[in-house]
Formats: C-alpha cells, sequence, structure tokens
C-alpha cells in the first residue's frame, strides 16, 4: 500500500500573450483565468495510478490562496481522495524554499511514502520546490521523470536522458518531479465532478513566515520576428513549390 501526496500550484492560464506585473515579479492574472501545469496534471495522473495499484491512498496539497479549492477539486474529481490546502494570503510573497517549507511541515506529521510535484512552477519556472522538499525530510529524490511506479517499497522512475530513457530506482519514502508526456491525463467523469463539488477541503494556516525568492525580476524574451513567402496562387505556385522543396533537400 503506497499513500501518494501530489503537490500542485495554481498558475495563470496564459495561451496567449504573457504580461507581466509592474514589478516584474510574476504574470499579470487579471484577465486570464487559472488553471495547473500539465506537468502537474500528469503528476496526479501518477499518484492516482499508483494508489490504485498499491491499495494506497492519493492526497492533492497546494500552498495559495483560498481560490486555489478550484484546482484541488479539480484534482479530486479525476481520482484524489482528498484535499490540502496551506491557505496563504499572499502567494507571491512565497518563494521556493518558503513552499517547500510548508509542504515538508505537512508530510512530518503523516505518513506519505511518495511525493510527486510538477517539475517546475509553469508561471515562474524556478525548478527548486521539489529538490529543496527532499533536502528537509532527507529523503531520495528523482528530478524531471516522466513515469513512476511502486512494488515491494521501492519506486521506479524513468526519464530521458542523453543517452536515452533513464532508470532510477529509489526506497521509499521518496519524492519524484514530474515532467509531462509520461502519462495522459484522464478527463473527470460526471460523477468524480459531482463528488469533487462536495469534497471537504482540509484548510491549514501557514507555519512560517515567507521570506521570499529573492528573485529581481521575470524578463520576457523578445518576440520572434516572422514572415511569409508568398510562393504563388494556384497552378502558378507548383514550380516555385518544387524549387523550395529541393532548397530544403526534400525533394531532389
Amino acid at each position: 500500500m503506497t499513500d501518494v501526496l501530489v503537490c500542485l500550484k495554481r498558475v495563470p492560464d496564459v495561451a496567449g500573450e504573457v504580461t507581466l506585473t509592474a514589478d516584474e515579479q510574476g504574470i499579470d492574472a487579471r484577465h486570464v483565468g487559472f488553471t495547473v501545469s500539465a506537468h502537474e496534471n500528469c503528476a496526479v495522473e501518477l499518484a492516482v495510478q499508483i494508489a490504485a495499484d498499491t491499495g494506497g491512498t492519493a492526497t492533492v496539497l497546494t500552498v495559495g490562496p483560498a481560490e486555489a479549492v478550484e484546482q484541488l477539486r479539480s484534482a479530486l474529481a479525476v481520482g484524489c481522495e482528498s484535499a490540502v490546502l496551506v491557505e496563504v494570503p499572499d502567494p507571491g510573497a512565497y518563494g521556493p524554499a518558503d513552499i517547500a517549507r510548508e509542504i515538508a511541515a505537512v508530510v512530518e506529521g503523516r505518513t506519505y511514502d511518495l511525493v510527486l510535484l510538477g517539475n517546475d512552477a509553469a508561471d515562474t519556472g524556478d525548478f527548486q520546490v521539489g529538490i529543496r522538499l527532499a533536502h528537509l525530510l532527507g529523503r531520495p529524490v528523482v528530478n524531471g521523470v516522466r513515469t513512476v511506479s511502486v512494488a515491494d517499497g521501492v519506486a521506479t522512475a524513468r526519464g530521458d536522458g542523453v543517452d536515452g530513457v533513464e532508470t532510477y530506482a529509489v526506497p521509499l519514502p521518496a519524492v519524484a518531479t514530474v515532467l509531462e508526456g509520461g502519462v495522459e491525463p484522464r478527463y473527470p467523469s460526471l460523477k468524480g465532478r459531482m463528488k469533487a463539488k462536495k469534497a471537504v477541503i482540509e484548510t491549514l494556516p501557514p507555519q512560517f513566515e515567507p521570506k521570499g525568492s529573492g528573485r529581481v525580476r521575470l524578463l520576457l524574451p523578445p518576440a520572434q520576428p516572422s514572415t511569409v513567402e508568398v510562393l504563388g496562387q494556384g497552378p502558378d505556385a507548383a514550380g516555385a513549390v518544387v524549387d523550395l522543396l529541393e532548397r530544403m533537400g526534400v525533394a531532389r
């Protein structure tokens, strides 16, 4: 039996142009909705699978504002059994070290065998929380994996390496951060949505004063210029298309 804790973060849903806040410390979310990252959706799927395969439980946790219950209920709708919200009034004041400390405080009082997180935050890209959490808990950690399975007290994690797929076997309890692409997140059923809507979210206060991230600013990469070359119209463009394919080495 493996009890899994999966951690996620409420982030702006920026499908189009990204703009920063005036202080350049975060994404301006005034005119967008909120979601979780694709990495975390895959982590949720893995948590649900591992719990089902081992007869354990899957719990979802976030450190965030009261509104983050929306993202917790989304995870409950696809199979997580319980949810924990560490409610903080100003999520922007919390850096990776602060988030890791709050998660560790929850884990230390419970019996989670495996903690799964997304590989990085979709809004700030910190890549730190999983490693910091494992250090605080004194647990082994594997970063950037695509799949995780558990058998006989050992977590087997697989991810992409320089020379192909790399496989890691770590004893439980352990921590792993997940990249998207290894599993296909499931869609919630109507029954799952109704159950999640009625579920009681355990709400906890933060245990520490945040120290912040130490971040100076976020930078947006310059927009990449795009050009369009019109080769022609109708049948008259056929010759130009062939010439282009030959220059690209596609046609000989």
